[in-house]
């Protein structure tokens, strides 16, 4: 896989089992903050695995005792300084990785081994799927440094997973949510001692149905979070569906089911 060959500044990229793919931010002495070169390898990290037909589904997590503690506040001093079109080319620098991340076609499951605030937490929340270590802590912080929770896709992705008013008070006060609340609330979807390890025999599940159907599964989920009427998502639907009946793995699928034995899939 090409990708597993690039050296990467903030990130180490490991191929855990065949198609899944462990991505560690990995700045533990700064609990992996970010950086604009964290933005920028995130960015083509993601574009580069959605190129490789043999990933199938991306972890993320971090290194040492946290996953993301957002952005680094040694470089912040400057953001007052950079007048308004500058801060606003930094904004969407950081969008587009976190973008990015979460339009990646494959599953993205965040593995939150300690706490994710900030922009950290918009990373979690750009992933799929969810799972917190005991020590987890999601943490809306950005009130608490003068900012908006309107952030990297917060606002959007935090009301659609937990509610309005629920999201309005952890926006609004700043304070974090451990992980057992956050299962609670629906930020994760579970807690695990090892959230890398549940997360890979989640992924080894994913992997073990069609390459195909995961992937249009995850492009209808997404894209009905934005229509704007259950008869678009039918329609969007509908297609995805048709679409599938023309591929191979499905007639794989129902050739095994009278077979009685596991299918083969292929991805085509």
């Amino acid at each position: 896989m090409k990708t597993l060959e690039k050296t990467f500044e903030t990130l180490v990229v490991d191929e855990c089992k065949p198609g899944i793919i462990v991505v560690t931010l990995n700045r533990p002495e700064r609990y992996n903050a970010m950086t604009n070169t964290m933005f920028l390898e995130l960015e083509r990290l993601a574009w580069d695995l959605d190129s490789e037909d043999d990933v199938r589904v991306v972890i993320v997590t971090g290194a040492g005792k946290a996953f993301c503690s957002g952005y680094d506040l040694a470089d912040a001093e400057d953001l007052p300084n950079l007048g308004a079109l500058g801060m606003l080319d930094q904004q969407e620098r950081a969008a587009r990785a976190l973008s990015a991340v979460r339009s990646m076609r494959v599953p993205v499951i965040g593995a939150v081994n300690g706490p994710a605030a900030g922009g950290g937490m918009a990373l979690a929340l750009a992933a799929d799927i969810r799972i917190a270590g005991p020590a987890a802590k999601f943490n809306a912080a950005f009130v608490k440094i003068g900012l908006s929770a309107g952030d990297l896709g917060t606002s959007w992705l935090l009301t659609r997973l937990i509610g309005p008013a629920k999201t309005s008070e952890i926006c609004f006060t700043g304070r974090a949510v451990d992980a057992t609340e956050a299962v609670e609330l629906g930020l994760a979807n579970s807690m695990a001692e090892d959230p890398v390890g549940d997360a890979v025999a989640l992924a080894e599940q994913i992997v073990a149905n069609s390459p195909g159907g995961v992937q249009l599964s995850k492009r209808a989920l997404q894209a009905n979070l934005e229509v704007g009427s259950y008869a678009a998502a039918i329609e969007l639907e509908n297609r995805g569906q048709a679409l599938l009946t023309r591929s191979r793995d499905m007639a794989e699928a129902l050739a095994a089911f009278k077979e009685k034995r596991p299918p083969v899939f292929r991805g085509n």
